[in-house]
């Protein structure tokens, strides 16, 4: 059941059952905000395990007004909380794309320094060659 809070710090320890994560990486960077959408966590977590490879989150959870400060889309995934930007470095994007899409995430978005993954409908942008 999606759960949210005004500040990471307030997820009660019980709630949290990610452990690659903490809530302070998935709070919004502007205001500390968290939305807990246990099943992109749940997505977050499958391809962490399955190449063992640590993921450095980017941006995770936005409030509105955070989106919008940093130029979100009106729209935008990280709104509702099931959108992860995972940084590339370290990792080979094809196999961190496989992994994410094995997982769930139908929404894929390929930057300069990040792979976007989403739980939104099945679409995909960026340069994957």
């Amino acid at each position: 059941m999606t759960a949210a809070y005004s500040d990471y710090r307030d997820v009660p320890h019980t709630r949290w059952r990610w452990p690659h994560f903490t809530p302070r990486e998935i709070a919004c960077r502007g205001d500390g905000s968290l939305r807990i959408v246990p099943r992109a966590l749940d997505a977050l977590e499958a391809p962490r395990q399955a190449l063992s490879e640590p993921f450095v989150i980017l941006s995770a959870y936005r409030s509105a007004l955070h989106n919008a400060r940093v130029g979100g889309a009106p729209l935008s995934r990280h709104k509702a909380g099931d959108a992860f930007d995972i940084a590339l470095a370290g990792h080979e994007r094809t196999a961190l794309l496989a992994a994410c899409r094995a997982a769930g995430f139908a929404g894929a978005g390929l930057y300069a320094v990040f792979l976007h993954v989403d739980l939104g409908p099945k679409r995909s942008w960026g340069t994957w060659n």
